[in-house]
C-alpha cells in the first residue's frame, strides 16, 4: 500500500466531528444556567408568582397595591439585611423579632415621658425625638453585641444564646410599661412608614429599606470585612488559618443584626400605629423565610443581598397576592402560603445541588 493510500485511510480517523452551532449554544446556555442557579431559581419563582397573581386577580397590578407590597415588607427588609450577615457566617439569630419589639417599646416609652423605676428611686425622662430614636437603635445594637460576645468568646451556640435573648427582650418589652401597649406615635415615624407618603411613586419606607440593602451589599462585596464574612461561613478553620479573627467577624455580624432589628422595630412601630409588647411575632419566621427563599444558605458562605432582595419580593408578592384572591378561605391562606413557600424552597434546593454538582465536575 502506497503512502498516499495510507494517508487517505487515516485522514477520516484523525478528523474531529464538527459540532453544530445550536448544540454548542445550548450547552453554553446550560452551563450558564447551572453557574447562576442560585439567582435563577428565586428569579424564576418571582416571575411565575408575579404573572400568576396578575392574571387571577383584578387589583394586583394597580400602583396602589404595589405600593402596599413595598410598605408591608419595609421592616422585614431591614431585618433581613441583618439576618443575611448572620447566616453568611454560618450562625443564626432567633432574637431579632423580640429585639425589634423592645426597640419599639423603648421608643414609645421615652417619647411619652415615661417614668423609669429602679426600685429604690424613679425618674422621668424628657428627651428630643432624635435622641430617643438613637437610644432605641443603640439598645438593640447592644443586645446584638451581647449575643456576639457570648457566641464568639464564651462559646455558647448562637441558637441557644439568641433564644435566651429572645426571652429576655420580650420580657423587658412587657416590663417597661407593665405589659400595656402605647398608642402615641411620633409624626416622623408615621410619615416615613405611611403608604401615602412617597417619593417617585415609591413609599419612603421602600427607599429606606433599599438604601440599607444597598449598603449591606457594598459591605459584603467590596470590603475586606465582607470577604471575611464569606470566608468565615464557608470554612471557618481555613479562615482562621489564613489569619482572620473569625470571633470578631461573628461578633460584628450579630451586632449588625441587632442594629437592623432596632431600625426594623422603629418602622414596625410607626406602621402599626402602636408599640405593643406582643407585636412582631411573625417577624422572625418571615425574615428567615425571605432570606432563604432568595438563595442564601443556612450553612454559611453562600448568598448575599441580591438574593435577599429577590426573596423579599417573592415573600411580599405571595403574601399580598393571596389576600387578593377572594375564593380562598381566610382560615386556609396561612397554610397555603406555607405550602407554596415549601415548593419554592424545594426549587432552590434542586438548583443549588445542580450548581454544586457543576462545581465539583469542574
Amino acid at each position: 500500500m502506497t503512502e498516499r493510500q495510507t494517508q487517505a485511510i487515516e485522514a477520516p480517523l484523525d478528523r474531529k466531528p464538527r459540532s453544530s452551532g445550536g448544540g454548542a449554544a445550548s450547552a453554553s446556555a446550560l452551563q450558564w444556567a447551572s453557574r447562576n442557579a442560585r439567582t435563577l431559581a428565586p428569579l424564576t419563582t418571582l416571575i411565575v408568582m408575579f404573572l400568576f397573581f396578575s392574571l387571577v386577580t383584578e387589583n394586583f397590578l394597580s400602583v396602589r397595591n404595589l405600593q402596599n407590597v413595598v410598605t408591608q415588607i419595609g421592616a422585614i427588609s431591614i431585618a433581613a439585611c441583618g439576618i443575611t450577615f448572620v447566616l453568611l457566617c454560618a450562625e443564626i439569630d432567633l432574637s431579632i423579632a423580640a429585639v425589634a419589639t423592645y426597640s419599639g417599646m423603648v421608643t414609645a416609652f421615652l417619647l411619652t415621658g415615661g417614668e423609669i423605676s429602679l426600685g429604690f428611686f424613679s425618674f422621668g425622662v424628657d428627651l428630643p425625638l432624635g435622641f430617643i430614636l438613637l437610644i432605641s437603635v443603640l439598645v438593640a445594637a447592644t443586645m446584638g453585641l451581647i449575643n456576639g460576645a457570648m457566641v464568639s468568646y464564651v462559646g455558647i451556640p448562637s441558637f441557644m444564646m439568641t433564644l435566651a435573648m429572645l426571652t429576655i427582650a420580650y420580657g423587658l418589652a412587657k416590663f417597661i410599661n407593665a405589659g400595656q401597649a402605647i398608642y402615641e406615635v411620633p409624626d416622623f415615624l408615621r410619615t416615613i412608614t405611611g403608604v401615602n407618603n412617597r417619593f417617585l411613586c415609591v413609599p419612603y419606607v421602600g427607599w429606606i429599606a433599599l438604601g440599607i440593602l444597598i449598603v449591606g451589599d457594598i459591605v459584603l462585596n467590596y470590603t475586606r470585612f465582607g470577604r471575611y464574612v464569606y470566608m468565615t461561613g464557608g470554612n471557618r478553620e481555613a479562615a482562621e488559618m489564613s489569619g482572620i479573627n473569625t470571633r470578631q467577624v461573628v461578633l460584628a455580624c450579630l451586632m449588625i443584626c441587632g442594629l437592623c432589628a432596632g431600625i426594623a422595630g422603629l418602622l414596625a412601630y410607626g406602621r402599626i400605629g402602636s408599640a405593643n409588647p406582643n407585636a412582631n411575632e411573625t417577624l422572625l419566621i418571615n425574615t428567615i423565610a425571605a432570606v432563604v427563599l432568595g438563595g442564601t444558605s443556612l450553612f454559611g458562605g453562600e448568598g448575599g443581598m441580591k438574593n435577599t432582595l429577590l426573596g423579599l419580593l417573592i415573600f411580599g408578592i405571595l403574601s399580598n397576592g393571596l389576600n387578593l384572591i377572594p375564593d380562598i378561605s381566610i382560615h386556609f391562606k396561612d397554610a397555603l402560603q406555607g405550602i407554596i413557600l415549601v415548593g419554592a424552597l424545594l426549587l432552590n434546593v434542586v438548583a443549588l445541588r445542580l450548581e454544586r454538582v457543576r462545581t465539583r465536575a469542574e
